[in-house]
């Protein structure tokens, strides 16, 4: 996301900021190796394994994983007729993989003659990650997708004044919130559950996972006889990059305020 997305050299609108100027496309390519072992499974199958991925980013894009067809399982591929173009790329052929009586359509594709400045591409595949039911990094599950080398999390103590208020009621207090910084995103505020008025909450079933931080579950918040849905997370056992905001809860939700040494946080 450094590199693709929010104003990164890669965007399509790099930052004003910079004493350079990239002599190239608007649109831009960077091919680079991922350092681990990559491995996707449909079921208990494994369909991808590969030492030797890929990286490619892309402008606007999230990174996506490249692996060369010899890490795939050719018995489980068919041959699809769907065809893409990409102006940047090519166009692209394509392939099903069938397990069983499990089909993923169009999960699989190439660029057999890729375009001129893209010619890395070629004898390389790429899969949808929602084709396939589970990603190892290593021996690591990753959720949501792979995880972006120039993409960072950091997590600070930070005495400052939090208030989190809604529906005229204060829900939370404190001044020994961590502050987490991550790559693309606004800072966000942690408070330790001690600090929140939890008898205001409600279990919610609402679940989601960050490739860098882990599984999210989320709370509904009812304030002045308003109900709030998911208006807060938490992260119960988080990856290690930010393992210090296990028990602290992070709220934000249409009509709720968070305020940050008397101003309000945008």
């Amino acid at each position: 996301m450094t590199l693709t997305l929010g104003g990164g050299p890669l965007a399509s609108r790099p930052p004003e900021t910079v004493n350079y100027r990239i002599d190239g496309p608007a649109h831009r390519l960077l091919w680079q190796p991922f350092p681990r072992r990559v491995r996707a499974l449909l079921g208990s199958e494994t369909v991808l394994d590969s030492t030797d991925a890929k990286l490619l980013h892309e402008s606007n894009l999230l990174p996506q994983v490249y692996v060369p067809r010899s890490d795939v399982r050719q018995d489980l591929l068919e041959e699809s007729a769907h065809i893409t173009h990409c102006p940047f790329k090519g166009d692209a052929a394509y392939w099903n993989v069938r397990l069983g009586d499990r089909l993923a359509e169009n999960a699989v594709w190439s660029y057999p003659e890729p375009l001129d400045g893209a010619e890395w591409l070629k004898g390389h595949v790429a899969l949808y990650w929602s084709a396939m039911d589970a990603w190892f990094d290593e021996d690591e599950e990753v959720s949501g997708h792979i995880r972006d080398p120039y993409h960072r999390v950091d997590v600070r103590p930070t005495s400052r004044h939090v208030v989190v208020g809604a529906a005229g009621e204060t829900v939370a207090e404190s001044r020994r919130t961590l502050l987490v910084s991550e790559t693309g995103l606004p800072n966000r505020f942690y408070v330790p559950l001690a600090d929140v008025r939890t008898e205001l909450l409600e279990p919610s079933g609402t679940h989601t996972h960050c490739p860098y931080k882990g599984r999210a579950s989320y709370r509904s918040l009812r304030a002045g006889g308003t109900l709030i849905p998911d208006a807060a997370w938490c992260y119960e056992q988080p990856l290690d990059g930010a393992l210090r905001v296990a028990g602290h809860l992070c709220f934000l939700a249409e009509g709720i305020e968070t305020v940050v040494d008397g101003e309000p946080l945008s």
